[in-house]
């Protein structure tokens, strides 16, 4: 048997993340800035780094520039080297729909020559949009202990939330007995985090076997659960699923608060400094006469004259004199010019917040968007990047200005609106 360590890892990140709206809109997901100085998929390559595996695969599909830049050689997460590597892996794209990915399982059906030229006994199989700490060679040391065919990694969610995902039912030794794939009436609260463990010759056969079985959660893993030897690996751990709106900021929240169980730098997530060809290794935060810090995360490079209240602020940020920063999210180069608010917003980056403007104005937080209702409607406003927004302007809650917008004129955008 080889050692543990020698799994191949195959990291999907090519879904649309469509819930996620403007900040989705020129990157994947994976490649969404997060927690100011990180990427989401830094937290699935550390968690690799750290598990002392050497060898990825990432499959990519939409708009995956910015994360084939962010990811790079993968020197960032020590997979360089004689038996190291990180490979993108792309759809094997014709003139056809079909041929992008179309499902999970297909997805890894159109690599198998990856799979095939990198031989080990196992292959993990993770999600690129997820934020946690794990230890995966503790996961495939579980695997072989149980004799499995499959491992699944899952945890305890809330019965709510249990229509969102693949569910398991489990007898007294943690084998699956019976699958539901994002129920509506929940027979159990484990959910499946979408990290799963196989015996490589069992993945190839069942990859093998049946061409219109496209997705694990929906075909492979409710006949393996008939036919094979399927297991529960049991995660405690803080992990969560960053695919809407209120998730993504909610996470970035737990970041800055004290007991939320998210602590990036003691799990030992990496991120890319040199991504992009622009160092984010920046010089200190200044902080001048008369700022007020409260409760925040403010990165390297910013510079803070006015007040930053709960928000979490990526390298390069301005918040000048008189300008209030209150629960927010704030991508680096952003710039808050004298007198501003910005209260309950998301801004990609280099936003320009003109003097005087408000940002995430009124007490009405639960009217939906009207274009989006799923996407906002918990009072958060997006902003597009390189928006610019002119000095006074006043904008409401659960709007969203689309990148690149310029405006000219002072003008109110009523809650639940879109520029």
């Amino acid at each position: 048997m080889r050692d543990p360590k020698d799994a191949l890892v195959l990291l999907l990140a090519g879904g649309i993340g469509s819930r996620l709206n403007i900040l989705v809109g020129h990157r994947a997901k994976p490649a969404v800035p997060f927690g100011g100085l990180y990427r989401i998929i830094d937290f699935a390559l550390s968690n690799v780094m750290n598990s002392d595996l050497t060898r990825v695969g990432v499959l990519t599909q939409y708009k995956p520039l910015s994360l084939m830049r962010h990811i790079g050689t993968g020197e960032a997460w020590d997979f360089t080297g004689r038996t190291r590597g990180v490979k993108i892996l792309p759809p094997r794209t014709g003139e056809k729909d079909s041929d992008w990915y179309q499902g999970t399982a297909d997805a890894i059906r159109q690599n198998i020559d990856f799979i095939q030229a990198n031989p080990s006994e196992q292959v993990v199989l993770l999600s690129g949009d997820h934020i946690y700490q794990m230890d995966f060679d503790a996961m495939i040391a579980y695997h072989c202990h149980k004799k499995a065919d499959v491992t699944i990694g899952m945890m305890v969610v809330p019965k709510s939330e249990i229509h969102q995902f693949g569910a398991g039912i489990v007898d007294s030794e943690n084998r699956i007995i019976d699958w539901e794939e994002k129920p509506e009436v929940p027979r159990t609260n484990l959910a499946s985090m979408g990290i799963y463990v196989f015996d490589s010759e069992y993945l190839l056969r069942v990859l093998a076997r049946d061409k219109q079985e496209i997705d694990f959660g929906m075909h492979i893993i409710p006949r393996g659960i008939e036919e094979d030897r399927v297991f529960a690996y049991p995660f405690y751990g803080y992990w969560r699923d960053v695919g809407t709106i209120q998730s993504y900021w909610q996470t970035n929240m737990d970041v800055i608060l004290p007991g939320s169980g998210i602590t990036p730098e003691a799990w030992g997530i990496r991120p890319n400094t040199e991504a992009d060809g622009r160092p984010m290794d920046r010089a200190p935060a200044r902080f001048l006469s008369g700022c007020s810090v409260q409760s925040s995360m403010v990165s390297a490079g910013s510079c803070i004259e006015g007040t930053v209240i709960n928000s979490v602020l990526s390298p390069g940020v301005q918040v000048k004199k008189g300008a209030v920063v209150r629960d927010s999210v704030l991508f680096e180069d952003c710039v808050v010019d004298e007198g501003a608010v910005v209260d309950l917003c998301i801004f990609d980056k280099s936003v320009h917040v003109g003097a005087g403007a408000v940002v995430g104005h009124g007490e009405n937080l639960e009217q939906a968007n009207q274009a989006f209702p799923k996407h906002l409607y918990t009072g958060i406003t997006l902003v597009g990047k390189k928006a610019q927004l002119t000095p006074g302007m006043v904008i409401g809650r659960n709007c969203i200005v689309q990148p690149d917008y310029s405006g000219s004129d002072v003008l109110k955008l009523d809650d639940g609106q879109s520029l």
